[in-house]
C-alpha cells in the first residue's frame, strides 16, 4: 500500500484511513493465494475474522455458486482460467459482505468474449446482491453498459471531469441510439490526443 501524497477519502461522513471492513475490493491483478483452494480464497477473510469453518464454508458455498463456479470447490487458481479465477476474486469480496465494493478493472485482462460473460454474471449478482459498486474502467462501453452514474476523469492529474447520470434502462443494447450517444459524449469528452 502507498501513502497518499495529498487529499483525503470521507467514508459515510468520516475521514478513512487504512483497513475498513465495511469495503471489499476487486482487484485487476489477481489476489489469489496460488496454495489454496477456491473454497479456501472465497473463504479467507471470515476465516480471518474468526468465524467457524462451517459457517464460513456455507456462506463461500453460495458465493462460489453465485458466480457459477459450483463444482470447482476443491480447485486451486493454476487449474483455472483467467475468467474463473477473477471470478473467485469476486465471490471472495462478495463473500466478505462489504457494504461497498471497489471493482479495480477486473475484466480488463480477460478475452473480448470472457469479458462480455462476466459483465453479464455481474449484473446478475448485483441484481441478487444489491451492493454498491464503485467500478474502475477505462473501456467507455463498460462503463455505459455497467454503470449508473459515470464519473470521468481527466488526464494526469487525475481530477473529476464530468459526471454523467445514466437512465438507459436495462438490459442494455450496446448498439441502441441511446448507448451509442452515451458512449460517444463520453469519447469526445475524453483527454486522449490522436
Amino acid at each position: 500500500m502507498e501513502d497518499a501524497t495529498e487529499g483525503q477519502i470521507i467514508y459515510n461522513g468520516k475521514e478513512w484511513k487504512g483497513l475498513n471492513p465495511e469495503i471489499g475490493m476487486v482487484f485487476q491483478k489477481l489476489a489469489l493465494m496460488s496454495f489454496k483452494t477456491v473454497i479456501e480464497n472465497v473463504e479467507l477473510a471470515l476465516k480471518f475474522r474468526g468465524m467457524k469453518k462451517e459457517e464460513r464454508r456455507e456462506i463461500a458455498r453460495h458465493y462460489i455458486k453465485l458466480v457459477g463456479l459450483e463444482g470447482f470447490e476443491d480447485y486451486y487458481p493454476r487449474q483455472l482460467s483467467g475468467g474463473m479465477q477473477q471470478r473467485v476474486g469476486i465471490a471472495r469480496a462478495y463473500a466478505a459482505d462489504p457494504k461497498l465494493l471497489i471493482m479495480d478493472e477486473p475484466f480488463g485482462k480477460l478475452d473480448a468474449q470472457t469479458r462480455y460473460k462476466m459483465q453479464e454474471d455481474l449484473l446478475k449478482m448485483w441484481e441478487q446482491e444489491k451492493r454498491t459498486v464503485i467500478f474502475v474502467t477505462n473501456n467507455i462501453e463498460e462503463a455505459c453498459y455497467l454503470g449508473d452514474r459515470i464519473i470521468l476523469l481527466s488526464d494526469c492529474p487525475a481530477r473529476v471531469k464530468e459526471v454523467y447520470p445514466i437512465d438507459i434502462p436495462r438490459p442494455r443494447d450496446m448498439v441502441s441510439r441511446e448507448f451509442l450517444e452515451l458512449r460517444t459524449v463520453i469519447s469526445d469528452n475524453t483527454d486522449l490526443s490522436i
